[in-house]
């Protein structure tokens, strides 16, 4: 890979787009691109497909997308489906049309059944049906796997699917109404310690079990895809380790220093029951995550204290 080829890294402001952005630079990336959301609106196509024809990127990063944790994907399910499949299906037509060789698609773990064998491989999707507290996001995820999966078989370019585990990191989402699991823990033990120590309500029972990336593992991985070219279609990036919500909870609460009591709030639900992956195919090819969980949310806190005043206030 020349490190001047021309790389357009969708959703570049966002967690993930950020942290790819900084690695590529920190490996001597020179040419890359980047557009807010008002400077092109990913869901209209022929803006889209003009900006293509217009910048003639060399490489697309698809980072972009409409994600929240399990109330948001309660509350907002038509947003979640359409917005995600006009995202991705205008970059990914307009990749294609313009003539772009490679582009990295990233996903979600949830793209993979709920009851679906642990840990999860590749091979285990479409097997049976999803969680239904975030099938809608799934489901566009899941589309535009099988579009980059037609063009791969089609017309015989490097388009290729990295399905990430539960992310998390500097630039994370901490708007309690939103985020997910892990940067909302952060800010409700943070705000808790705060006000004295106060208890923290969580969500269902804390037996379930997750898998969380630090993310510039993730981009990591998104440029080993980028400087090698895949022989499959499909990867998951994460770990391959995994822990009770309870003991992410204690971990956190340890971390922030908050000393008050936990509530687990069994009314509310608890998703799937684990969600492991399975990611020998990656660690065959070479890549593996270096950063270890606590390292990664020590990291995540510390970004967290730097950046409190600009954050958003909004609480539950």
């Amino acid at each position: 890979m020349q490190k001047d080829a021309k790389i357009y890294i969708a959703g570049h402001n966002g967690m993930v787009g950020s942290a790819i952005w900084r690695i590529l630079q920190s490996k001597g990336y020179t040419n890359l691109i980047g557009k807010s959301s008002k400077e092109l609106d990913l869901k209209n196509q022929q803006a889209v497909l003009d900006f293509m024809a217009t910048e003639k990127p060399d490489i697309i990063i698809d980072a972009a997308a409409r994600v929240g944790g399990i109330l948001a994907n309660n509350d907002y399910p038509y947003q979640f489906l359409m917005e995600n499949m006009l995202i991705q299906n205008n970059l990914i037509d307009a990749s294609l049309k313009n003539n772009i060789d490679k582009f990295i698609f990233l996903g979600s773990s949830c793209i993979y059944p709920k009851f679906a064998p642990q840990p999860l491989k590749e091979e285990y999707l479409l097997t049976d049906t999803l969680e239904p507290t975030n099938e809608w996001y799934a489901v566009a995820k899941i589309t535009g796997v099988k579009a980059c999966q037609a063009i791969r078989k089609q017309f015989s370019k490097d388009y290729v699917s990295l399905m990430p585990t539960n992310l998390y990191g500097t630039h994370d989402n901490f708007d309690l109404n939103t985020s997910h699991v892990l940067p909302a823990m952060i800010r409700k033990f943070h705000e808790a310690k705060e006000n004295g120590n106060t208890p923290v309500t969580l969500w269902g029972s804390g037996t379930p079990m997750r898998e969380f990336l630090f993310v510039d593992d993730m981009a990591e991985g998104v440029i080993f895809a980028l400087e090698n070219t895949l022989p499959e279609y499909l990867y998951n990036i994460g770990t391959g380790e995994d822990l009770t919500i309870k003991h992410l909870a204690e971990t956190i609460q340890k971390i922030t220093g908050h000393t008050g009591e936990i509530i687990w709030d069994s009314t509310k639900p608890d998703g799937t029951p684990r969600k492991l992956m399975d990611v020998s195919k990656m660690h065959d090819l070479g890549w593996k995550h270096k950063v270890n969980l606590e390292a990664g949310i020590q990291k995540t806190y510390d970004w967290f204290l730097e950046n409190i005043d600009s954050l958003k206030k909004i609480t539950i």
